[in-house]
């Protein structure tokens, strides 16, 4: 069976990943911090499905982490991994005037270098063992607005589709498509914390009228990674109901 890896798989929008690709017929390694239970019960859920799943606890933008885990999933799957998805994403509620260095360093840490260096680790395995294989990033729909007192985390997200474009020219010659999907507004545990009623706040301004789920990132993903996208790369899918596709307007419509 074939290896795919997702960072960050026992988040909410990891989770789906993780069972997703599962359903489609890969075995599934995932990255974690502290979530031992989470990372131990989507196991559980993928062996249900009849897939194996390798859960570590490993820092996605931490070099020496990154490399061990690869390197472990690889000697655990028999080979390369065909698919990676680059789930692992953190941000900083404040202004930019209010921001800390320190708070701008951690979401680049995770969000842009994390990118990064699990790129370059399982490209690195994809060109060894000849996979002609599959990356995509999650990007944001900040990638093509700004988000208000969220600067470190629209500044490391307009990174990561930049860095989808130039891996996706350098990676193409290996037969590697590197993509990006973009989710707008996602009702998630987290994003239930932004607001008293946050499907109430954001779906009278989308277009399909209603806000979306971490199910509904999933099929965008399992495209990019699907035969159905082979001449696909270097691409940016938004996956936010119209959102961000609408112009703020001044005149009654």
């Amino acid at each position: 069976m074939t290896l795919a890896v997702v960072t960050a798989g026992t988040s909410a929008i990891g989770r789906h990943l993780v069972v997703a690709l599962a359903g489609a017929g890969h075995d599934v390694a995932l990255t974690h911090l502290g979530s031992g239970a989470a990372a131990a019960a989507l196991e559980r859920e993928v062996a249900a499905l009849g897939r194996r799943c390798l859960a570590v606890e490993a820092d996605a933008g931490d070099e020496a982490a990154v490399a061990a885990f690869h390197a472990r999933a690889a000697d655990w799957a028999g080979g390369a991994p065909a698919v990676l998805v680059n789930n692992a994403g953190i941000q900083t509620w404040a202004g930019l005037m209010e921001l800390r260095a320190d708070q701008w360093d951690a979401v680049m840490h995770t969000n842009l270098r994390g990118t990064f260096l699990n790129t370059q680790a399982a490209a690195r395995l994809m060109i060894e063992g000849g996979v002609a294989g599959s990356v995509v990033n999650l990007g944001s729909g900040c990638n093509k607005v700004a988000f208000p007192k969220l600067v470190d985390y629209t500044a490391s997200k307009g990174g990561i589709e930049q860095f989808t474009k130039a891996a996706a020219c350098e990676l193409g010659p290996h037969g590697i498509r590197v993509n990006c999907v973009a989710p707008g507004a996602i009702a998630t545990e987290r994003t239930a914390a932004e607001a008293g009623d946050y499907a109430g706040a954001w779906s009278p301004i989308t277009p399909l009228r209603r806000v979306g789920t971490p199910g509904d990132i999933a099929g965008p993903v399992l495209f990019f990674c699907s035969p159905a996208a082979a001449f696909v790369t270097g691409q940016t899918l938004w996956v936010d109901g119209g959102v961000f596709s609408q112009a703020p307007w001044p005149y009654a419509t």
